[in-house]
């Protein structure tokens, strides 16, 4: 006998109404049997995406496709927000909570091996961030959720944003007008990453350290050698790492021994600045910049004094003009009691192996996706993209970055349950 996914899905509901818990499974079930049955064009759809990347702002291709995959299933299209960005809005036509997933569409300026059948047809351009996995999980959930839209309640978003390696688009798209046209209670989003494939890793709180960068003006009375002696110093002063460790060394993030996963994780309680500082002149004025990545929210407030002490010790006080941070973008922090909500959800319905703790943040990183929470409560997560029998390393921004593909099946399935289960609370 054949009968259509979702009809069976309403059939079976009704005949189990009685029974909440074998609904709720058997809902459950189903998502990961239509997962399955959509997987190997998700694949696709990723390996188009990844040989036709498209930087930030000029994502002209990723739209038109996202449009037309969304239109296909039926889902309401805006295109009128921001840049390239899309928004797919699938209302159920039944009362209830509006939920928002986010997926990026820009690619990285790279030229990085990329050892695959499907590699980038552009120069220079490529898919080294893993934003092409995300699309094909976002349009996966979209299918799964649109199949079985009768059922749900409430409303989905699909926020496709554009420019998010530039730190732009969320900012924009907000600024435009985004939740002026749509109304989210809650918001999620995703980054595959350097985890065991199969694996979700997520905290409450600050998931990326702050990243600053700090801007020191002096008079143009040091020599080349003194700025760099002093720099060295301030160097010296600021940064703080617990013993034996080297949070620096982002690659072994998926380390269980010292990795995020462990409670005595070498990505806490540290402060990283380059060692190399931007020593440059500029209108008769010596200028020393440098990034700076620090764990506590509380210490940031002693970045500027301490420099400015350093600085005194140096008896260079005198020929000092400024200390100001000149960039500080804000950092992903998941709402505490929706991350708790979320564990709880996916590991009673997949199984508490599916989870990963998360006891530090990541360097060098973060996500524009922070713009959206400030705006709305939501959660941030890491999805394993390595497979280490395969010899695949889901090390972003690195070379020979490759993503074992069966991340987008544990991505589909987990977070159209997760969805399917927010909508329905109250």
């Amino acid at each position: 006998m054949n009968i259509k996914t979702p009809l069976l899905l309403l059939l079976l509901i009704s005949v189990v109404a009685w029974h909440p818990n074998d609904k709720r499974a058997l809902t459950h079930q189903l998502v990961r049997t239509e997962t399955d049955e959509i997987y190997n064009k998700l694949v696709k759809i990723r390996r188009d995406f990844h040989a036709n990347p498209e930087l930030a702002g000029n994502e002209v291709r990723t739209e038109a496709s996202i449009k037309q995959h969304l239109l296909d299933l039926g889902i309401e299209v805006k295109t009128d927000i921001y840049g390239h960005g899309v928004v797919g809005i699938l209302n159920s036509g039944k009362a209830g909570k509006k939920i928002a997933w986010r997926a990026e569409m820009d690619a990285l300026p790279n030229d990085f091996t990329d050892a695959v059948e499907f590699k980038s047809k552009i120069k220079g351009v490529q898919h080294g961030c893993g934003h092409d996995v995300h699309l094909a999980i976002g349009l996966g959930i979209a299918e799964i959720l649109a199949k079985n839209k009768e059922a749900l309640k409430g409303t989905v978003y699909f926020i496709f944003q554009p420019e998010e390696e530039t730190f732009v688009g969320a900012k924009s798209m907000i600024s435009l007008g985004l939740f002026s046209e749509i109304h989210p209670d809650e918001i999620y989003g995703l980054h595959v990453t350097n985890l065991p494939v199969g694996k979700i890793m997520v905290k409450s709180n600050e998931v990326f350290a702050y990243q600053k960068r700090i801007r020191i003006e002096l008079k143009n009375e040091l020599s080349k050698q003194e700025a760099k002696e002093l720099a060295k110093k301030i160097h010296n002063s600021l940064s703080r790492s617990q013993t034996n460790s080297k949070p620096w060394e982002i690659q072994h993030v998926g380390d269980p021994e010292i990795g995020l996963m462990n409670p005595n994780t070498m990505f806490k309680n540290y402060l990283i600045m380059d060692d190399n500082f931007n020593i440059y002149l500029k209108n008769e004025k010596l200028f020393l910049e440098a990034y700076l990545y620090e764990t506590d929210q509380a210490n940031l407030q002693k970045i500027i004094p301490g420099i400015k002490r350093v600085i005194e010790q140096e008896k260079y006080a005198e020929k000092l003009l400024s200390v100001s941070f000149i960039q500080e973008n804000p950092t992903v922090i998941n709402d505490a009691k929706l991350t708790q909500k979320a564990i709880k959800t996916l590991s009673g319905i997949y199984g508490t192996d599916l989870m990963m703790p998360d006891y530090g943040q990541v360097p060098y990183f973060n996500d524009d996706f922070a713009y959206f929470q400030q705006k709305v409560p939501g959660v941030y997560f890491f999805l394993g993209g390595s497979n280490t029998e395969k010899g695949i390393v889901a090390m972003n921004h690195a070379p020979d970055f490759k993503v074992d593909e069966e991340s987008v099946r544990i991505g589909v399935r987990s977070f159209s349950s997760l969805i399917i289960e927010r909508l329905s609370k109250r």
